[in-house]
């Protein structure tokens, strides 16, 4: 083991791998129980995202472990199950389809990830775009987390108000949140698992929470007839991008992230990068397969390299404690069928996706106005994919406008326009 992980070479032992490992898990264990309860929404099965969330987690960070020996772990990523959701609601499409349109995104990005167009790509795309697509998407699952909770609700004037704080649902949500903020405040680690535990405690003596049982034999896989079709009849090009887009920035900022904090980095280069990022888009292309949305590179990896997580055992591990999991599908499916104690999560991890924007020239209007643009129309239009078509549009034009059109990769004028035509031709797309 020490000699295929490189434990030595690395710094490392067992012990420090393993204590990482379960930290890791510990942090990013609320996907188990949010992925579902989010999906479910759309109409996929309970027994079916429970699967598919767990295969793709498991796929994933075991190439990861393997193929690339970092402790980084893989699983489907948050914001884009939210952004699943509002594209079977918004599109009058079935959620065959929508998984159609994360298979196609899985398959091209991992084409791209053995070719030069994946770097030429980010590296198009300036900062200011990427960390306002972050923090929009940011805002964008905090949103849904308050109104899964009923804190926010819907108002024919003002669109949206301020909830009923007497409802038990919010009741619970707010006491869940008030938990779980303490314990992200205090660093305790697995703050957002512990979190949901105790508000999933607090449901039950509350009547809320109706238990059948903890532990059972895993539920069935179920295979399902992808309708790649229909992405094609319902032009849903820009959903595509969106998966691929988002998928793309989040794993590769994710993965450069953790490896400096882990002191991967060799020369501003990520070693073996092409085999970290194939983790990620064979488990987006898994998880279409069995019904759960695209797969990302966890940033909570790095709560594992702050204890000493340093190979691909740390990785092992997870992968080992997500299929542990697939044993105690009853208590889960309970948990996510309960808005209240996932929707505190949500709200948290919206924050931290914010941190971004410190980065931002806010005195620079050019690039300013299009990362507000962004953050604005994610939420506000329920769509991602509108929020980065806004961007696009926005920022290559005001550069243009301003003098400053060299600053603009050429690339990023030919995204722009085809998000034009998009919206022009195809509203709603």
């Amino acid at each position: 083991m020490d000699n295929f992980f490189k434990l030595t070479e690395s710094n490392t032992d067992v012990r420090t791998e393993v204590l990482a490992g379960l930290t890791t898990f510990l942090t990013m264990a609320y996907i188990v129980v949010v992925n579902p309860a989010i999906l479910s929404a759309a109409g996929v099965p309970f027994d079916q995202v429970f699967i598919a969330t767990i295969a793709s987690a498991v796929v994933g960070t075991l190439i990861m472990a393997f193929g690339a020996n970092y402790p980084i772990a893989i699983a489907p990523g948050m914001g884009m199950n939210a952004y699943f959701v509002s594209v079977v609601a918004t599109q009058g499409v079935s959620y065959q389809t929508v998984f159609g349109t994360v298979f196609l995104a899985g398959i091209i990005f991992l084409l791209l990830t053995f070719t030069k167009f994946r770097e030429l790509l980010i590296e198009s795309i300036p900062a200011p775009l990427k960390f306002g697509i972050t923090a929009g998407i940011g805002l964008f699952i905090a949103f849904l987390g308050l109104k899964m909770s009923g804190i926010v609700v819907a108002n024919p004037d003002t669109y949206v108000a301020f909830g009923d704080m007497t409802d038990k649902q919010t009741v619970l949500a707010l006491i869940g949140l008030s938990i779980t903020l303490i314990l992200v405040a205090r660093n305790i680690k697995g703050a957002l698992f512990i979190g949901m535990f105790m508000t999933a405690l607090i449901g039950y003596f509350m009547g809320m929470l109706k238990v059948d049982g903890i532990a059972s034999t895993p539920p069935s896989p179920v295979f399902f007839d992808l309708d790649i079709a229909g992405v094609f009849s319902h032009s849903l090009y820009a959903v595509v991008f969106a998966f691929l887009l988002v998928t793309i920035f989040d794993t590769t900022g994710t993965m450069i992230g953790v490896a400096e904090q882990a002191n991967l980095m060799k020369n501003g280069q990520l070693p073996k990068a092409k085999a970290a990022l194939a983790a990620d888009a064979v488990a987006t292309t898994v998880g279409a397969t069995l019904g759960s949305s695209p797969s990302s590179a966890y940033v909570e990896s790095s709560s594992g390299v702050a204890v000493g997580g340093r190979t691909g055992l740390t990785s092992l591990v997870v992968a080992i404690l997500f299929l542990v999991t697939l044993f105690f599908s009853p208590i889960i499916s309970a948990i996510s069928s309960l808005p209240a104690i996932t929707a505190p999560a949500l709200i948290i991890v919206g924050s931290y996706m914010m941190s971004g924007l410190v980065h931002i020239n806010w005195k620079e209007f050019t690039d300013a106005f299009p990362t507000f643009a962004i953050i604005l129309m994610m939420p506000l239009t329920s769509s991602i994919a509108t929020g980065i078509a806004v961007g696009f549009i926005t920022y290559p034009l005001l550069k243009l406008i301003a003098g400053k059109g060299k600053e603009v990769h050429p690339i990023l004028y030919i995204f722009g326009v085809i998000f034009v035509l998009q919206m022009v031709f195809f509203p709603g797309h």
